[in-house]
C-alpha cells in the first residue's frame, strides 16, 4: 500500500509531551478508575447490607468480569494502538478499517462470552472457588452480571479508541456516567428494596448500559477517521493485527483470572486447615485484590493515556519524543504505586473497614493480606508502563511475554509451592515474589528498547 505523508501537524507531533500526557492520561485514569470502582462500590454496599458472605460471592463472580475486560481491552487497546501507528504513518484508510473491525470483533466476542457463561455458570463458579455456603449468593449475582457483559465489553473497547482519537474527556464521561448511576442505585436496590446481591448486580448493569449508549453515540463523530459501513466489514488481516497489537493487554487481564481462580482454591484449601476457615481468607483476599485493582487502574490509565502519544511518534520516527513520554509515564506511575504502598502498609484497616463491620479473625487476616501480598506493589508500576510501551511501539510479542511473566510464569509455581511450607500465609507471599522477578525481566526488556531508541534517534538526526 502506498504511504501518505504523515500528518506532522497533529498535536501528538507538536504539543509538549508533558502537557499531552496530562491531557490524555488524566481522563484515561479517571475512566479506568471508574470502571474498577463498579465492583468496589458493590462490595462496600453488599458488605454493609448483606455481610461478608455476600462479598465472598461477588469475589467468586469477579473473575468472569476480568475475562470480559481482558477481551475488551485486547480488542480496544489493539484497535487504539493500530489507529495511532497507522495515523502516524499516514495510512488513514487502514486506520479507519482498524477501528471498524475492532467494534465488529468486540460485539461478536462479547455476545459469545455472555452465552457461554450463562449456560455453564455453575461449573464455572466451581472453577473459580465457590464453596457450598457462597454458591447461592454467587449464582444470584452472576446470572445478572453475565447478561450485561456485552454492554460492558463494547463500551470499554470503544472507549480505548475514543482516547486514541484524541477525545479522552469524552471517554471519561462515558465511564463516569455509568458509575454515578451505579452508585445511586446500589443503596436503593440493596437497602430500600431489600434485594441483596441481586440489587447490586442490577445497579451495575444499568450503569453499564448507560456507558454503552454514550460510547456508541461517539462513533459517527470520530475526528481522525470517518467511519462507514465498509469499515465494519470483517477483514481477517486487520482483525488479526488488532488482536496481536492488543495481546499483552489480554494476557495482563486474563492472567488475573487464572491468578484469582488458583488463589481462591488455594485459600479455601489451606484456609480450612487454619484457624481462619475457608470463607475468611477467600473474602479478605478478594477485597485485597479488588483494592489492588484500583492502583492497577490508575497505572493502566497513565500507560494507556501515554500509548497513543508513543505510538504516533514512534510511527513518525520522532524517537526523542517517544523517550520523553516513556520517562514521564514511568515517574508518574512510581509516584502512584509508592503512595499505594504507604497506605497498604501503614493504614490497612482504614481500607478494610470500608467493606463492612467485621472483627477478630477476619480483620486480622485482611490486614496481613494487604501487608504481605502488596509488599512490592511499586514494582507493578514499572512493569505496567513497560508492557504498554512495548505494545505501543509494535512489539506485541515482547509485551505479551512481559505480561505473562508476572501473572503466570512466576506467580503460578510460587503459589503452588509456598503454601506447602507456609500454609495459607504462603499464598500471600506469592505476590511479592512474583512482583520482584517480573520487575527484573521488565527492566531488561526496557533497557534493550531504550538502546534501540537511542540508535534510531541518531540515525534520524544524521
Amino acid at each position: 500500500m502506498e504511504h501518505a505523508v504523515p500528518q506532522t501537524q497533529s498535536p501528538f507531533a507538536t504539543e509538549p509531551i508533558g502537557r499531552l500526557i496530562v491531557k490524555f492520561a488524566v481522563p484515561s485514569v479517571i475512566a479506568l478508575l471508574v470502571n474498577s470502582l463498579y465492583n468496589i462500590v458493590d462490595q462496600i454496599f453488599i458488605g454493609w447490607g448483606v455481610g461478608y458472605l455476600g462479598n465472598g460471592a461477588t469475589n467468586i463472580v469477579f473473575p468472569i468480569t476480568i475475562i470480559a475486560l481482558a477481551l475488551s481491552m485486547m480488542i480496544g487497546n489493539g484497535g487504539a494502538a493500530y489507529l495511532s501507528l497507522k495515523m502516524g504513518e499516514g495510512e488513514v484508510e487502514t486506520a479507519k478499517k482498524g477501528v471498524g473491525n475492532a467494534v465488529t470483533l468486540v460485539t461478536i466476542v462479547s455476545i459469545l462470552l455472555a452465552v457461554i457463561f450463562l449456560i455453564w455458570i455453575d461449573p464455572i463458579l466451581t472453577l473459580f472457588g465457590a464453596t457450598d455456603v457462597l454458591r447461592p449468593f454467587a449464582l444470584e449475582y452472576g446470572f445478572i452480571i453475565g447478561a450485561g457483559l456485552p454492554f460492558m465489553m463494547i463500551s470499554a473497547a470503544i472507549n480505548s479508541m475514543i482516547r486514541a482519537d484524541g477525545s479522552p474527556k469524552y471517554a471519561m464521561l462515558s465511564m463516569v456516567i455509568g458509575a454515578i448511576i451505579n452508585v445511586i442505585l446500589d443503596p436503593v436496590f440493596i437497602f430500600v428494596f431489600q434485594m441483596g446481591v441481586k440489587g447490586a448486580a442490577i445497579a451495575t448493569i444499568i450503569g453499564q448500559v448507560a456507558s454503552f449508549v454514550v460510547s456508541v453515540l461517539y462513533m459517527p463523530h470520530f475526528k481522525s477517521v470517518q467511519l462507514n459501513k465498509s469499515s465494519f466489514a470483517p477483514c481477517a488481516k486487520v482483525s488479526v493485527n488488532i488482536v496481536i497489537f492488543g495481546l499483552s493487554s489480554f494476557i495482563t487481564q486474563f492472567a488475573i483470572t487464572i491468578v484469582m481462580a488458583l488463589t481462591n482454591n488455594l485459600l479455601a484449601k489451606y484456609g480450612a486447615q487454619s484457624v481462619y476457615g475457608a470463607e475468611i481468607p477467600l473474602t479478605a483476599t478478594g477485597i485485597v485484590m479488588k483494592v489492588n485493582q484500583i492502583m492497577i487502574a490508575i497505572l493502566l490509565g497513565i500507560a494507556t493515556g501515554t500509548q497513543p502519544i508513543i505510538g504516533y511518534n514512534y510511527g513518525a520516527k520522532s524517537y526523542h519524543r517517544v523517550k520523553k513520554a516513556l520517562e514521564i509515564s514511568l515517574i508518574a506511575s512510581e509516584i502512584v504505586s509508592v503512595a499505594a504502598l504507604l497506605t497498604f502498609q501503614f493504614a490497612p484497616m482504614s481500607v478494610v473497614s470500608l467493606f463492612g463491620s467485621e472483627e477478630g479473625l477476619y480483620n486480622e487476616f485482611a490486614v496481613k493480606a494487604f501487608r504481605i501480598f502488596l509488599m512490592l506493589c511499586p514494582l507493578t508500576g514499572f512493569q505496567t508502563i513497560a508492557a504498554v510501551y512495548l505494545q505501543a511501539v509494535g512489539k506485541p510479542v515482547k509485551s505479551a511475554i512481559l505480561s505473562l511473566a508476572r501473572q503466570i510464569i512466576f506467580f503460578v509455581p510460587t503459589a503452588l509451592i509456598l503454601p506447602i511450607f507456609l500454609g495459607v500465609e504462603g499464598v500471600m507471599w506469592t505476590g511479592p515474589v512474583a512482583d520482584g522477578l517480573a520487575f527484573l525481566l521488565s527492566l531488561a526488556f526496557l533497557l534493550y528498547e531504550r538502546n534501540h531508541l537511542k540508535r534510531g534517534h541518531l540515525e534520524t538526526t544524521r
